[in-house]
């Protein structure tokens, strides 16, 4: 049985700096000071972890980047512009635990150096942002801020509201956004570790890999080791939701089988589930036993992306899911390059027909062919990504494996 690791409090919630610190809190930021920066970066590189928001960098070296950068003035970014459909793990931790996130937070800017700390929530987590905004006061009323800067200076920790632009959880649209500019993606490179915000030296991490960090300061590099597999070391919180008995946020070990998942939420009989969120891929039953990490997920030509999973029963029409998927990503197209915002209007369009039981072949062979000119040509990753899921599903009616 899993002992939760970032779920810990979930049955005792610690919003008040005292209950915190009671549990054992702030014993990474301690022990952080304690052994140095330098040293600090070394455990979180030699643990394994990686970005859990989908793109899986990893993450000491993000941070030894910046740690190194010539230039003296450097940002670190907290990305909790959780926007991605079927996705709310990072909202629970929030919730849970933001104590143990702010911690990551400072632990984080101590290792590279950081003179200004920028946490960008989304718009629609009004009640998150005044837990994080009341937590980090309360940090710096406590003198936790102090000595955290450049040279022994204080750190300032500012809360960003986003717009509610799912481009936005793309890091460099992200920092246009908090620039005061509208949320656009940028050419890379330059990579944000050498000009991202304010085309300074920039780490940026999400919630979930934040939250891993106090706990892998204090217990050392082969702790983190110890869970998952050895490509995927570590613990992943995954968002479920669908045609399940208990959706909710589940905390398992990489490895862990799908089933034991699908177990866990309570799902019967489904036809399918769409893994990773709206960027994802639909998997069906014949993979259920696929364990959760990221190198099966590419064994199965699946993606873990963000942890989302969203399960659908016998009953549903999937055509009609690709076309929501379809409208969603038309929608949230940021419009700068032509690929994605023509390219994301005609799948759309293409997706309707097909959801109402028109079309043939030749839609579908067209929109293969667009999913690869979106791919290979889009700025960003929602262009890349967007007819991902559709190209799964169109694999998976060919082989029969569709109920409607």
């Amino acid at each position: 049985m899993h002992e939760p690791v970032l779920l810990q409090r979930q049955a005792t919630p610690a919003r008040d700096l005292g209950t915190y610190l009671a549990s054992g809190g702030l014993a990474g930021l301690k022990k952080a000071r304690e052994i140095g920066a330098e040293e600090t970066v070394r455990i979180v590189t030699e643990s394994g972890l990686v970005g859990r928001g989908g793109a899986g960098f990893p993450t000491g070296r993000k941070w030894e980047s910046v740690r190194m950068a010539q230039d003296p003035e450097r940002y670190f970014v907290l990305n909790a512009d959780e926007s991605e459909p079927g996705t709310f793990k990072d909202r629970v931790m929030i919730d849970v635990d933001p104590y143990m996130v702010l911690e990551g937070v400072l632990i984080a800017c101590y290792a590279i150096s950081a003179t200004r700390a920028y946490i960008y929530i989304r718009g629609e987590y009004r009640r998150e942002a005044q837990i994080l905004q009341c937590c980090a006061e309360e940090l710096a009323a406590a003198g936790y801020l102090e000595g955290l800067g450049p040279e022994g200076s204080a750190l300032s920790i500012e809360i960003r509201r986003g717009g509610g632009a799912y481009i936005c959880g793309e890091e460099t649209a992200l920092f246009r956004s908090i620039e005061g500019y509208r949320g656009e993606p940028m050419s890379k490179p330059p990579f944000p570790t050498v000009a991202g915000l304010f085309r300074k030296p920039t780490a940026i991490n999400n919630v979930e890999t934040i939250a891993n960090v106090p706990d892998i300061v204090t217990r050392g590099p082969a702790w983190l080791r110890t869970l998952g597999t050895p490509r995927s070391p570590g613990i992943k919180l995954f968002s479920v939701s669908g045609h399940v008995e208990r959706p909710g946020v589940y905390e398992l070990p990489f490895g862990v089988p799908l089933r034991e998942l699908l177990d866990l939420a309570g799902a019967h009989d489904l036809q399918a589930i769409l893994l990773g969120g709206a960027a994802g891929t639909f998997v069906f039953p014949r993979d259920f036993d696929m364990p959760l990490s990221y190198e099966a997920a590419q064994e199965h030509h699946a993606t873990l992306g963000s942890g989302a999973l969203i399960a659908f029963d016998h009953e549903t029409n999937l055509w009609r899911v690709a076309e929501r998927l379809g409208s969603f990503f038309a929608h949230e197209s940021c419009g700068q390059c032509v690929p994605c915002r023509v390219g994301t209007r005609r799948q759309h369009e293409m997706l309707e027909t097909l959801a109402e039981g028109r079309g043939g072949s030749d839609e579908r062979d067209l929109l293969v062919r667009l999913s690869q000119v979106m791919t290979d040509a889009s700025i960003c990753g929602l262009g890349q990504t967007a007819s991902t899921a559709v190209r799964s599903l169109i694999e998976a009616e060919a082989e029969g494996l569709l109920a409607v």
